[in-house]
């Protein structure tokens, strides 16, 4: 009888607990959720992220608090994640392909150790040069720097994509180009303004407005089209870099092991949002385009990303610190 009433015992401690977790979900979120950013204030993931926050706070029912944790290449803001309890009250604001060149010497795995949610917008990255570079085309450039090796700067955020980009475009250009690193590209930007910088990768979303008050000049796009927002600006295709053709995917990822129905919530509730002319124009004014999907549609992208970045990053010898 006290074995029966063991077993019984047993069982409805398993089922308060099932019926616990369950409940939980249902009711997600209970508190405050932290969207943690490795990246920069002022960077693009930043412009993006606080785009995002008010709108996923208002749906959720629930503050979103913004924490940047920049600093080791994203790794102290991704480390800052996975020690999280995977419970959706922690989520991560990324990009790929920094998320996947960032994992670095097996720091992370970008596919395994996350659970992507949704990609909320895309952008494009912008080279630009400091308006006393004597060069106005991206041909003039590079022969510009090849008659001066070594005596021009390239400022970046470290680890980041537009690092990557940077060192790729040296390799296939054959240029001797001084690598200068920052926390972020932000800091990258105000010592170009300050001279010390002659060449950037940025997004548009933070270089536009400079572009337009003449303070940077343009000299291609990443992106397989020209950008509405700088027609004039010719690809790195149309000048024979196909190679240097990349996008920039901004999304939320969240510990593994966090539940279904919590990552479907927040899916859902993006897409619904996207959903908004109003919402979209904001984005597309800031310089993003909307993207949205399945969780299954990013898991897709960021395994894309692995793929194409690899070989890239072995080969250029890209170091994330």
């Amino acid at each position: 009888m006290s074995g029966g009433r063991t077993r019984l015992g047993i069982a409805a401690t398993v089922m308060a607990v099932l019926f616990t977790v369950a409940a939980a979900a249902q009711t997600y979120p209970q508190k405050s959720v932290r969207m943690i950013l490795p990246y920069t204030a002022g960077s693009p993931n930043d412009v993006i992220a606080r785009i995002v926050g008010p709108q996923l706070s208002a749906r959720l029912g629930q503050p979103v608090v913004i924490e940047n944790r920049p600093g080791g290449g994203t790794l102290i803001g991704v480390k800052a994640v996975l020690a999280a309890e995977p419970d959706g009250h922690t989520l991560m604001f990324s990009n790929t392909p920094t998320h996947v060149i960032a994992q670095g010497k097996g720091a992370y795995d970008p596919l395994n150790d996350f659970v992507p949610i949704v990609a909320v917008a895309s952008t494009s990255l912008v080279l630009v040069v400091a308006p006393a570079v004597p060069a106005n085309s991206l041909p003039e450039f590079i022969a510009y720097a090849k008659a001066n090796p070594g005596k021009l700067n390239f400022g970046y955020g470290q680890g980041t994509l537009p690092h990557l980009v940077g060192e790729a475009f040296k390799r296939v250009t054959g240029t001797d180009i001084a690598s200068v690193s920052y926390r972020g590209g932000a800091q990258a930007i105000t010592d170009m303004l300050g001279g010390r910088i002659h060449m950037n990768f940025g997004s548009g979303a933070t270089l536009l407005p400079l572009i337009r008050e003449g303070k940077v000049k343009p000299l291609a796009v990443t992106s397989q089209a020209r950008s509405q927002d700088l027609p004039d600006v010719p690809t790195m295709a149309e000048h024979g870099l196909p190679s240097l053709t990349t996008l920039t995917y901004y999304g939320l990822l969240a510990p593994a092991g966090t539940p279904t129905r919590v990552v479907d919530r927040i899916n859902a509730e993006i897409n619904e949002a996207l959903k908004s002319s109003d919402w979209r124009l904001i984005m597309t004014r800031a310089g993003f385009e909307p993207v949205g999907g399945t969780p299954r549609m990013f898991a897709d992208l960021i395994a894309e990303q692995l793929r194409h970045w690899t070989p890239i990053v072995q080969a250029t010898g890209f170091q994330m610190n």
